[in-house]
């Protein structure tokens, strides 16, 4: 599979510091969240599409590295690699610096799609998936 590779700006809030007026660790998982959320929305196969299909995909694993802090008013840029589809979703991404490029933090999320109703784990993609990222690799 070709990977995909998206990109995600926003610009740090003053809600997500902590007391030392930077990033509060926990706060990270949520620009990982909306860059994936946007990548998937870009695919074509969203979380809404997922559920229509009877599946959804929790977090199985997650490693991340903080490098520098981010801090308030920074704004930045969330890459996000599509690695792996099957047989679970793994995602990798690099926050930056949107202005200067710098490499502040990375993770790597791995995703195993279940079945909402069983909760049993199914190990390939949906069909419509399937189709969505050849579409869009196209």
């Amino acid at each position: 599979m070709k990977k995909i590779i998206t990109t995600y700006e926003t610009k740090i809030e003053f809600y997500d510091l902590d007391p030392m007026n930077v990033v509060w660790h926990g706060n990270y998982i949520k620009y990982l969240e909306a860059a994936r959320c946007d990548m998937l929305s870009k695919i074509g196969y969203t979380y809404s599409d997922m559920r229509d299909d009877g599946c959804a995909y929790p977090i199985a694993k997650m490693d991340m590295k903080y490098i520098k802090p981010l801090e308030f008013q920074q704004k930045i840029k969330v890459i996000c690699t599509l690695e792996t589809i099957e047989p679970s979703l793994e995602i990798k991404y690099i926050i930056e610096d949107a202005t200067t490029g710098e490499k502040l933090f990375q993770a790597k999320s791995m995703q195993i799609r279940v079945n909402i109703n069983t909760k049993e784990s199914m190990y390939n993609a949906p069909k419509r998936f399937l189709t969505k990222i050849e579409e869009f690799v196209k």
